[in-house]
Formats: C-alpha cells, structure tokens, sequence
C-alpha cells in the first residue's frame, strides 16, 4: 500500500524531539514516544495514553508504525513453531521459535530471525540462497520478529526468549547498520532489555565486516557458517569464499577475538560425502587453532534445489570424536522443524 506517511520508527530521539518541538511540542514527548515503540512495543499511537489526545492525532497525521504481522503459522512435531512475517510492503520472511529438548536447557526458547528480504550469496546448500535478494530489512523489523516469537514462546510455552540468532533469511553483516541498531534496541533498557551475550549473529563470512564488528566491540556473540577449512571445497559449498578465503576469515577473526574477548563459534554441516572425512575433521581441527573457538556440527536438512545429502550417524559421531579427543568443544545440533521446513537451511519465505 502506498503511503506518504513516514516510518515513525526510522527517527532517531534526536530526530523526533526536533520533529516535535517544531509543530509544537514539549520535546520529552520524544522519550515517551521511544519507550511505548521499543519497550512496550505498541502499534497504534492510540496506545500511547500518556500523550494528549491532541498529540497522538498529530502523529496519526503524518506518521505509521510499519509494524510486520504473522501471515502463516506452523507447528512441528517437535515443538518448533515457524512463522511467515508480512512486512509492510507485502514481502514475507520466515521467522522460527526453537525450544529446547535438552534437560540442561529446560528453560531456553531462542528465536531464530532474518535479516534481509532474500539473499545474495548463494550458498549451494540454503533455500533461502537460491532467492533474489530483495531488500534489506528495517532495524524495526527485526525487533518485530523477537517481539512476535517472545509471544509465541509465552503463548505455547508459558515462558519468554531467552535466546536470540541471527541465522534466518538474509546475511547479517550485508545490512550492518540496521542489524547493530537492532541489537541495541533489543538490548537496551528502553527496549526488550534482553542480554547482549544472549544473541548470536551468523555470517557466512564477509572479513572486513568481521574486522569491523571486532572495532565497534560489539558484545553479543559471532558465529561463522564455515562449512570446510579447505578453500577449494569452501568455494564449491559457499562462493562467498572465493573473495573472503579462509586465511582472510583467520585474520578478520583474530582481529575479532582480540577486540572483543569474545569466542567465536564454527557452524559445520556434514554433508554426505563432502566434507565428512577424518581428513575434513583434521583441517577443521586446524582451523580452530587459529582463534579460540567451539565447533557447532550441524545436521544437514535436504532442500529440493539441491543434491546434498546428510552423513550417516557412524561418520559423524567419528567426526566429533577426533575434534573432541584433540581438546575442541564440540556441540552437535540436531535437526529442529525438519517436517515444516523450518530447519536450518531450510528457511525461504514459502506461503
């Protein structure tokens, strides 16, 4: 729908107090504003009953609240619960509510979200890498996907988020600005007030973004979707590699942990075949070697644009062995939401 409205959301509180104070207002009416967006996350400035009527009009007239909305809703045998996001101008993302089966973890609810509309990198084993990239998404938007899934979570579990991954739709570090806005607006105590170290961003590898996460010291965690510690084999899985090579990655994340203190963790799919070899497990052990850091081995989940298939249970319980007899911390991750399409790779905006 075409409107001449502004995003009210996209101003910043020195923006909005300009904005105000010049049509008349008390410019603290900024900070009230702010608060019932990001910390009580409403909608409609009829929401706003701290306002005078007089004030919410005023902002009726030449503002919205871009806000996304749940256009499809799927539960997994498993408990995952995915959901299809309509974004204001009709383009949809998919967003996942991940519970966790370990009774160590009895209490974590992570929200997987995007962020971007599509994808440009076109990684040979993710759904979402056979689309077009179609825009970046708003700061807002992303918040909008925590907002909506913390719901889910209270509404099916009886309990909030307690985690936050950037690993939907879309590579994080390719809308930078938004994705760091996001997190502040997460994390500060004006918005979700969640923790910092309860948030992960993954990247399929962009170096100079990693150097520059490592000097804006960010304090949430990095994960990499490195997939082989063998160039050649990393260029056939993720084209990416062929501009950000592994010795680049090595020295972005060196860069990173020097920086930031923070251990990086390697995301690893052991593909059929591919890249499960005691030899593939010997490179990615040495590959670690190189920054601290904890490998994640993830189930591979099939997609019909491409041939990929899982490794069997044998190769990839040897696999982990060999890292783990040779001091790595090695989580496996099994598959979650398989039977809907809501598993990692998996993800591509389908209605």
């Amino acid at each position: 729908m075409i409107t001449t409205k502004q995003d009210i959301r996209k101003l910043s509180d020195d923006q909005l107090k300009t904005w105000l104070t010049s049509h008349g207002e008390q410019g603290f009416r900024a900070k009230q504003i702010q608060e019932w967006l990001w910390k009580h996350s409403v909608r409609t400035f009829e929401e706003m009953t701290n306002l005078s009527l007089k004030t919410r009009q005023l902002l009726a007239e030449h503002f919205e609240v871009r806000a996304l909305a749940v256009s499809k809703q799927q539960q997994s045998a498993d408990g995952t619960i995915k959901s299809s996001f309509r974004l204001f101008d009709g383009n949809l993302v998919e967003g996942v509510l991940i519970p966790s089966l370990r009774k160590s973890e009895d209490d974590r609810m992570t929200a997987c979200i995007s962020s971007q509309v599509g994808c440009s990198l076109t990684c040979k084993f993710c759904a979402t890498g056979y689309m077009d990239r179609k825009r970046n998404l708003e700061a807002s938007e992303m918040v909008d996907q925590v907002v909506a899934i913390d719901q889910q979570a209270k509404e099916a579990y009886g309990t909030g988020l307690t985690n936050i991954v950037y690993m939907g739709m879309g590579e994080p570090l390719l809308n930078y600005a938004n994705m760091l806005e996001s997190v502040e607006r997460i994390t500060s105590p004006n918005g979700l007030g969640m923790a910092a170290k309860r948030i992960t961003v993954s990247t399929a590898g962009i170096a100079k973004m990693i150097k520059k996460l490592g000097d804006d010291q960010v304090k949430f965690n990095l994960a990499l979707s490195l997939h082989a510690a063998n160039d050649e084999k990393r260029n056939q899985i993720m084209p990416i590699n062929e501009s950000n090579s592994l010795p680049a990655l090595a020295e972005a994340l060196t860069h990173f942990y020097q920086k930031t203190g923070t251990r990086v963790t390697f995301e690893y799919i052991v593909f059929n075949n591919v890249n499960d070899t005691l030899e593939d497990a010997k490179e990615l052990w040495q590959f670690t070697k190189k920054v601290p850091a904890k490998v994640n081995i993830i189930e591979y989940n099939p997609i019909s644009e491409a041939d990929y298939k899982n490794t069997d249970p044998q190769t990839l319980d040897r696999f982990a062995g060999f890292l783990e007899d040779r001091g790595v911390i090695v989580n496996i991750r099994r598959s979650r939401g398989k039977d809907i399409d809501a598993a990692c790779g998996q993800l591509a905006g389908k209605q």
